[in-house]
């Protein structure tokens, strides 16, 4: 039986590998697998169950994604996140443009160029972005030092993840653990 893949944007967290797979469940498609950014189907699917697909995803804030330029775009970041948020995925040994290239197939300056152009920024500034959201979100834990999220981030030093923190937000991570009210950017529009 044919199976078939489709890439979803906007998914980041295992909650919403929970909510894309119960909508699909809901609709009665055989689902062979499920991960971040991506879920294959057993059978096919018509041009309307693809629409009525569609509009599902949209009203639980995720997007199908059609062309394979998006599609890689897609991959890129779901790897991106996975590694950051999710538990280290690349060698420590590896360098993330290598492990990028390993990962998707294509070459780093290609990837790179592809990403820079849809996204507006470099692929290292999008690292560099979920970083922060990730030091953002083990402050409020305040379950770790700042020595200990430099380790488990790859920083070289706590000196370096917070020059990095206070040009990104604007502020030390001293000081934004102080501050109160909606400290946190979603991953999605990060």
């Amino acid at each position: 039986m044919d199976t078939r893949i489709l890439y979803i944007k906007n998914m980041v967290c295992n909650r919403c590998i929970r909510v894309v797979s119960e909508e699909f469940k809901k609709l009665g498609y055989d689902v062979r697998s499920i991960e971040l950014g991506k879920v294959v189907l057993l059978g096919k699917i018509s041009k309307q169950e693809l629409q009525k697909i569609k509009e599902v995803l949209l009203s639980n804030g995720f997007e199908l994604i059609d062309d394979q330029q998006h599609q890689l775009i897609e991959q890129v970041k779901t790897i991106i996140i996975r590694h950051i948020h999710h538990g280290g995925l690349k060698p420590e040994a590896v360098n993330f443009s290598d492990f990028l290239e390993q990962q998707t197939g294509v070459n780093y300056f290609n990837l790179s160029k592809l990403f820079s152009s849809f996204e507006g920024v470099t692929i290292e500034k999008y690292i560099i972005l979920q970083k922060i959201e990730r030091v953002k979100e083990l402050l409020v834990y305040d379950e770790q030092t700042l020595s200990e999220i430099a380790f488990e981030l790859e920083y070289s030093s706590v000196a370096h993840l917070s020059g990095q923190f206070k040009k990104v937000t604007g502020m030390t991570p001293s000081a934004f653990k102080k501050m109160t009210g909606p400290r946190r950017t979603p991953l999605d529009q990060v």
